[in-house]
C-alpha cells in the first residue's frame, strides 16, 4: 500500500472514492479509513502509525467544516499530507461551501504543512499524490508522462477546426 486515503465522515465517500478511482487507474495501491479527529484521536493516531509501518507514502486525507483531519495527520506523521478541502454535503446550512475547510487545512502552522488542493478535488489530490511517489517510481513515472502527453493531443485535437 503506497497511499492511504482518510475522511472524517461516511459523508464524504464519494467525493474521495474519486481519488480512490485515479489511484486504482495509475494501479497505485491505497486503503481507504473515515476516522474523525475529533470524536476518535487516538484511532487516528493508531492508524496513521500504522499506515506508516504498512509502507504507506504518501496521505490524502479529506475535511469539510473546521477540517482539523489533514492537520492533525500531518502532526502525526513525517509523511507529505495531502488536504482535500470537502464541502459539508451533511449541513448545507453553514452556506460556506467549503471555504471554510479550505482555509482551515491552507492555514496551517510552521513547519507542519499540509499540501492543499481545490475544493472537492479529491482527483487532484490522487494526481499530485501519484506525481510524489514518481520521483522514486520509474514505472509510474512514464505512465504519468503517457498520460499527459494524451492530454496534450486531446486538448490540441479539440481546439483543431472547430465548426459553431
Amino acid at each position: 500500500m503506497k497511499v492511504a486515503i482518510f475522511f472524517g465522515s461516511k459523508s464524504d465517500k464519494d467525493t474521495m472514492k474519486k481519488a480512490a478511482d485515479i489511484l486504482t487507474e495509475f494501479g497505485v495501491e491505497y486503503k481507504a479509513f473515515i476516522i474523525s479527529a475529533h470524536r476518535a484521536g487516538a484511532l487516528l493516531k493508531q492508524t496513521v502509525e500504522q499506515v506508516e509501518k504498512d509502507g504507506c507514502q504518501v496521505i490524502i486525507a479529506g475535511a469539510g467544516l473546521a477540517a482539523a483531519l489533514p492537520g492533525v495527520i500531518a502532526g502525526i506523521t513525517t509523511l507529505p499530507v495531502i488536504g482535500v478541502p470537502l464541502e459539508c454535503v451533511s449541513d448545507k446550512s453553514n452556506g460556506l461551501g467549503g471555504m471554510d475547510a479550505l482555509l482551515s487545512i491552507v492555514q496551517m502552522p510552521p513547519q507542519i504543512p499540509v499540501a492543499t488542493v481545490g475544493i472537492n478535488s479529491a482527483k487532484n489530490a490522487a494526481y499530485l499524490a501519484l506525481q510524489i511517489l514518481a520521483l522514486n517510481d520509474k514505472e509510474l513515472s512514464e505512465k504519468l508522462k503517457a498520460f499527459r502527453a494524451k492530454l496534450a493531443s486531446d486538448a490540441a485535437a479539440s481546439g483543431i477546426d472547430i465548426k459553431f
